[in-house]
Order: C-alpha cells, then structure tokens, then sequence
C-alpha cells in the first residue's frame, strides 16, 4: 500500500472521487481525470497487487499503480474489498462517487454504499451486449460490426447497473484486441468526462439496460487460444485478431506451440484438394493453411522460444514447414 501523506491537494470545487482500476485500459482513463478542467478531483486509487510477470517473473505494479504513484495520488492495494480496515480507510477519503475502469473484480454492496452517489463505470461495450471480462475480444471473434463503451452506474451484479452514456466505433477487419481497446480507452475516457457532471448534478438520467438482449463472456485461458482448423478461414481469422493480446491464437507444428500473430483470409480459389485440415501450402508468394473452410494466409508467426517472425522468413529459417500439418490438440 502507498498512501504518501500530504502529497493530494484538497479541491473544494470539484466532487471528490476514488478510482478503481488496474490495467493499461484504466490507466488511460486515469490520465485524462488528471488533466486540468477535470470534473472529479481523483483524491486515492484502488488497484489490484503487484504481480509476477515475464519468464523471470519480476513483481510488476499495475499500470494505473504507475500513474497514480507518478502524480502523488495515495494507491491502495487490498487482497480484499470486504475487509472492515479496508472499507474503513475508503470512507476516510470522504469521496463522493467511485469511478471503476477494469478492475478485475466486483466491489461489494457494502463498498458501493461509502460513497453517496455511488460508482459509476467505463465498460468496453455497448451494454447490455458484451457483459463480463472479455468484451473486446468477444465482439471481434463474434464478427460484430461495431461496439463501444457504455458509462453505468455500478450495483453488485456483473454489468447489470442503468446507462448513461454511450459512444460507439466500428470494427475494423484488420483490428485486433489491442488496436481496438486503445480506440475505445480514448473513447470512454472522454464519455466519462462528459458524462459525469450531468449525472452527478441529476441532469442525466441513468437508463436501464434490458435484461432479456443481454450477452456474456468470460476471460479467456491459455487453452482457449488453440486454433480449430476445421472452422472457416473467416472464423479462424477472427480468433486470430481476438486472441491478439491474451493468450495468442496457437497452434502445434513439430511439437512445439506456434503462435499466428497475424493472418489474412485467402481470396479466391485454393487448390486444397485431398489436403488434409491444417496442412501448410505454399505457393512461392505465401504461405497458408487449409481450414474447414476456405484457407488462411499466414502473415507472422511466434515459435515458442523464438521472436516474433514474418512468415517468409520463417519458412526460409524451416525449410519442412511448408507441406507440414498444424495441429488443434
């Protein structure tokens, strides 16, 4: 836990606030109530514990961690939100309203209750469609033509609190989950700054979502970045975009795990006759694979060990790629 004394200046003329959040997502959203003309005076942070990252797992602080220690902001890091100290110590910021940007789990009704108008929330997309941890990736595996953020007003269930703003942005055909998240950080960051005086001064009134079109994800694990050859070229490719930043869309060729980084669908006729699903095929100007449908060309590609390569010059480093079979188990 951070909490430096004396480094938070008291603003009188602006709602005090807490912030909940913890990935590069929230941090955007952190910076923008941090520049001048802000509605909220951002007075504490809650983020998630310091953790392990990379092969020599070095204990890593969370990027909104990095912002808020930057700008002399007091950061709190609970195991638990239910802990009396720890909601003890939220009510002594004498906050207002909490705003929670992804931070990695439910706050508890006790929570939401220390602060008089609430929390409001930054989700990343347009509610009720996409409830849950994997929004982004979701509507781009999905082939969802556009998504967005909604602001809501938080209550104990997951993504179920009333509407008061939403923006949106199209999906684009080459979007991963990274490109995509960095548009709609941006986005929600400036909803959120215009939305949130009119809600606190009861100018805007919060809708509420309809239940029965509601959709969920989960987050994703390491095993659900396996790629299924036997699906369509168009759905492999998909996967491949929302897979982008975790776990990566992968497959097994020479008894080692291949991530595909990047990948277009083949336009046209492929000769993929009497080819089994998952055989490489080359054809001297690229290389790509046969699904269930259709084929996939094979942009760059990560061998496990190894950096991240583009496909030519991957084939030239392992001459036995192409004709080889990519496996799904």
């Amino acid at each position: 836990m951070t909490d430096p004394a004396g480094l938070v200046g008291i603003d009188r003329g602006r709602p005090r606030a807490v912030f909940f959040g913890t990935p590069g997502f929230a941090e955007v959203v952190l910076r923008r109530l941090l520049l001048p003309g802000s509605p909220i005076d951002v007075v504490a942070v809650v983020t998630q514990p310091d953790r392990p990252v990379g092969r020599s797992q070095t204990l890593t602080p969370p990027p909104v961690k990095v912002t808020a220690v930057h700008h002399g902001i007091p950061v709190r890091q609970p195991v638990s939100l239910r802990r009396p100290a720890v909601l003890d110590a939220l009510r002594g910021y004498d906050a207002t309203i909490g705003v929670v940007v992804a931070y990695g789990r439910l706050l508890p009704a006790e929570l939401l209750a220390i602060f008089p108008r609430g929390c409001v929330n930054v989700h990343a997309s347009l509610l009720p469609r996409w409830r849950g941890a994997w929004p982004v990736g979701a509507a781009i595996r999905a082939g969802d033509l556009e998504t967005g953020v909604s602001i809501m007003v938080l209550d104990v269930g997951m993504d179920t609190g009333p509407v008061i703003a939403t923006d949106t942005t199209a999906i684009g055909d080459r979007d991963t989950t990274d490109d995509l998240e960095e548009r709609l950080a941006a986005l929600g960051a400036n909803l959120l700054v215009g939305a949130i005086s009119p809600f606190l001064s009861g100018d805007a009134t919060p809708v509420e979502q309809d239940h029965e079109r509601a959709t969920y994800c989960r987050p994703v694990t390491k095993l659900e970045g396996l790629i299924d050859w036997s699906g369509s070229a168009e759905s492999i490719e998909r996967h491949v975009r929302a897979m982008h930043s975790w776990p990566g869309a992968w497959t097994r060729w020479s008894g080692r795990r291949l991530v595909v980084r990047r990948a277009h669908v083949v336009q046209g006729h492929v000769d993929d006759a009497n080819r089994a699903l998952g055989q490489v095929i080359g054809d001297g100007r690229q290389m790509y694979v046969v699904t269930g449908s259709g084929a996939l060309a094979l942009d760059e590609v990560q061998l496990e060990g190894r950096g991240l390569t583009p496909i030519r010059a991957f084939a030239h480093g392992y001459p036995g790629f192409a004709g080889s079979v990519l496996s799904s188990e």
